[in-house]
């Protein structure tokens, strides 16, 4: 069968009309090159997604002023930019490029659903997080500072070493990261898995890798709750950024970590006698990170 060029090419132009629209964010130009397109092509394969973005542009134009006023409507419209859209972004886009036209998407939800206070119940919407997702570092440490002892929360804890990983890089944000390990390892490991500082997974996997905790009077296991205290065995230069963690819960793997910077504070003063108790200290509270510290001595 010989192919019409002519006839493949009108298809490429239209179909190619509608995604510079789109890239323009222009929906009255998208929407009428879909139509075009429709009507012409009725079965080109692209025409789904291209209208489904088309769609979400004007409504989002007509949407732009109003502002979401409660977690269920600011998470339908997240699920609906989530899902749908950046499925249709992805087939029309490319994975690099859908994610780079949804930014300007993620800023403007995040704009609309700024007023919405902090509810555990609903994690993922409240504007901190949407800032992230647009890579809008400022905005979402600003967010997150507006929620009252955030420090306290996991959830706003993770969101802010995030942001903080990115606007004044890792050993700046090495407290955070400790607290958060000490509330929630889960949420740890998925900040350190998007670390735009690949030292901080890189440790993670070592630890991982190294590390088996022996159960502690309190119950404490091999998880990334010891990780803090066990970077100071790898890493005993991060002492002073560590230490200025604030104080959590007071768990095993907290005391272990402020012992391993009090050691290593004392190694320096050469203070033998009290090198020696806390070395005690330290080996009754959790045998396996004293193996660690011990190894380098």
């Amino acid at each position: 069968m010989q192919l019409d060029i002519f006839e493949d090419s009108r298809e490429v132009m239209l179909r190619n009309d509608a995604v510079d629209a789109l890239e323009r964010r222009d929906a009255s130009a998208a929407l009428q090159a879909c139509e075009r397109l429709a009507r012409e092509y009725p079965a080109d394969e692209s025409l789904p997604a291209l209208r489904v973005l088309s769609g979400y542009i004007e409504a989002a134009e007509r949407a732009r002023h109003d502002v979401l006023r409660d977690h269920e409507a600011l998470r339908g419209a997240r699920q609906l930019l989530q899902e749908t859209v950046r499925s249709a972004a992805q087939r029309t886009f490319g994975d690099l490029g859908a994610a780079a036209w949804l930014t300007a998407s993620w800023q403007e939800l995040a704009r609309r659903g700024g007023s919405l206070a902090f509810d555990g119940r609903y994690p993922h919407d409240h504007a901190a997080a949407l800032w992230l997702r647009a890579g809008a570092w400022e905005n979402a440490a600003q967010a997150v500072a507006t929620i009252e002892s955030w420090r306290r929360i996991p959830v706003p804890l993770a969101w802010m070493a995030e942001a903080r990983l990115h606007l004044v890089g890792l050993r700046a944000t090495w407290p955070l990261l400790a607290e958060l390990g000490w509330l929630s390892p889960a949420l740890l490991e998925e900040v350190a898995q998007r670390s735009p500082d690949p030292l901080l997974p890189q440790l993670v996997r070592g630890f991982e890798a190294n590390f088996e905790a022996t159960p502690t009077s309190g119950g404490e296991t091999s998880s990334l709750r010891w990780f803090a205290a066990w970077v100071l065995t790898e890493r005993p230069g991060l002492r002073e950024h560590l230490a200025l963690a604030q104080a959590s819960q007071h768990s095993a793997p907290e005391q272990a970590m402020r012992l391993l910077a009090e050691l290593l504070g004392l190694e320096r003063q050469g203070r033998h006698a009290d090198i020696v108790a806390r070395r005690k200290l330290l080996r009754d509270l959790q045998p396996s990170l004293y193996a660690a510290y011990m190894k380098s001595r």
